[in-house]
């Protein structure tokens, strides 16, 4: 391997750090935010689920990644080297803010600058493109009306038990649905950066095209992402998990239920779906089974601006830090 190859892939691997470190208060927010774990003890559950991920399901998420979004016959290595840059630049920022965003977005972000910059349009690979795009408003309103109605069917079932008993047995299924949505977020994000590294692993011809993502790329993609929830993006977990509503067991059951089933499903279809979108989407459906005012929307609006801001943030970075690059590179 070159140096600048296994360059990429450690800061490959540091991305995907980060990414468990930001999507910690995806999995955990709501079960801490209930008291139901300790911050420490819930952030050790999701890790430990975010790494079980690796014998449940494939890889067709890093496929969509390696193939999907730009043309694989201009991926080089300097290219994934500033897409990589840049998106760990974005979301360590927005990590550090308390900003729940996508840090799948980030990546194609990072990975679409550089390529038109050294390709032009027509390096992008549209279809690609475009489902992760749609995705975008999809996931959060998937996960918001099954959440919804997940918390009113719930509520219809249980109308006539105490509340006491309901928030007891409650506490107990939210370790369940917690480790499902871990499951869910581990096969999805993990993949992501399998994705970027086989790629690398492409463009330094080091395997060809027609190869399968290498086992260790598998164990070491899912191994950084939950050493990174264990470390878990504290101001994250306050902002989804207590800012923007107020949450009981029963309530987080349903938004972690909701989540989990929609981001296990794009898994399987090969979406790279944003796991910050669709959680944050399923809570703010179960706070509408009390009321409207029940959501603060105003923590709810500046999470929606770091979403939009994401990809056209990373492309115009991406994009400055590779054309920069290569103009210092052809003096060296």
């Amino acid at each position: 391997m070159s140096t600048l190859l296994i360059l990429i892939v450690i800061i490959a691997l540091v991305f995907d750090f980060l990414n468990g470190m930001n999507d910690a208060a995806n999995s955990i927010a709501t079960i801490v935010s209930t008291k139901v774990l300790s911050p420490t003890a819930a952030v050790m559950w999701a890790a430990l689920f975010n790494f079980a991920a690796v014998f449940v399901f494939g890889v067709p998420v890093a496929k969509t990644i390696t193939k999907g979004i730009i043309n694989p016959d201009i991926m080089t290595l300097d290219l994934l080297f500033c897409a990589l840059v840049s998106a760990v630049l974005w979301v360590w920022s927005c990590t550090k803010m308390g900003l729940p965003i996508s840090v799948s977005h980030a990546l194609i972000g990072g990975l679409i600058g550089p390529a038109l910059v050294a390709a032009g349009p027509s390096s992008l690979v549209s279809a690609g493109i475009m489902k992760v795009t749609i995705f975008i408003v999809v996931s959060p309103l998937v996960g918001m009306v099954l959440s919804y109605f997940i918390m009113i069917l719930v509520m219809l079932i249980f109308k006539r038990s105490r509340p006491a008993r309901v928030d007891k047995g409650f506490r107990v299924m939210q370790l369940f649905s917690s480790a499902v949505f871990s499951l869910g977020h581990g096969s999805n994000d993990a993949q992501k950066t399998m994705g970027i590294i086989t790629g690398a692993l492409i463009a330094g011809n080091v395997i060809d095209k027609t190869d399968g993502i290498p086992f260790w790329v598998i164990g070491a993609a899912y191994t950084a992402i939950a050493l990174g929830t264990l470390t878990g993006g504290r101001n994250v977990i306050r902002t989804l998990g207590q800012n923007l509503t107020d949450l009981k067991p029963v309530q987080g059951f349903c938004a972690e239920s909701a989540g989990a089933v929609s981001v296990i499903m794009s898994s399987m279809f090969g979406i790279p779906v944003s796991t910050t979108h669709t959680i944050t989407g399923s809570i703010v459906g179960v706070g509408l089974t009390r009321r409207v005012s029940a959501i603060r929307w105003q923590v709810a609006g500046k999470i929606v601006w770091a979403w939009v801001l994401t990809i056209p943030s990373t492309i115009a970075v991406s994009a400055i830090f590779y054309w920069v690059y290569m103009f210092v590179k052809s003096f060296l």
